[in-house]
């Protein structure tokens, strides 16, 4: 039996480049079951955009995926999903989440993608996957999900 990519980050994979670690985000999107929140947590340059720019991959989106550091967030249209990329750095409290109106905006099937969960947890759905980013001083990207994340749907 063959290997999901969700039971090998929940391993903890080491990835070597950007485009690794985008490809590996790409695979691990057809796994997300419709209408999934993933929050990534990790340190500034621990690659949570770089794997945003993954999902959008697996989703067919085409259009750049860039951090939304300062729009807060963006809304992306694929072939099979629509990706919601939230950065909640600058948020102060779930309450400022809750006023962006983002629900709004999610149409089924979606992917709600919240970078700096950890600054509006309150706001994060309990069935949310946790992924845990970080790099190393050789410059490889680490990405762990957490032992708590949903197990995905049969894709058989």
């Amino acid at each position: 039996m063959a290997t999901s990519t969700s039971d090998r980050l929940r391993e903890g994979v080491r990835t070597r480049s950007a485009d690794e670690t985008r490809s590996l985000a790409a695979a691990w999107a057809a796994e997300l079951p419709p209408d999934a929140t993933v929050a990534l947590h990790g340190d500034l340059g621990a690659g949570k955009t770089t794997w945003v720019q993954g999902l959008a991959l697996g989703f067919g989106i085409t259009e750049p995926v860039t951090s939304p550091t300062f729009t807060i967030y963006t809304i992306h249209r694929g072939k099979t999903r629509m990706l919601a990329h939230l950065d909640a750095y600058r948020l102060g409290s779930p309450r400022e989440a809750e006023d962006l109106l983002l629900e709004e905006f999610l149409a089924s099937p979606w992917c709600l993608a919240v970078e700096w969960p950890e600054r509006v947890p309150e706001w994060i759905a309990r069935d949310a996957w946790h992924l845990d980013l970080d790099i190393g001083a050789d410059g490889r990207h680490s990405i762990r999900l957490r032992p708590t994340a949903p197990t995905p749907p049969d894709s058989r």
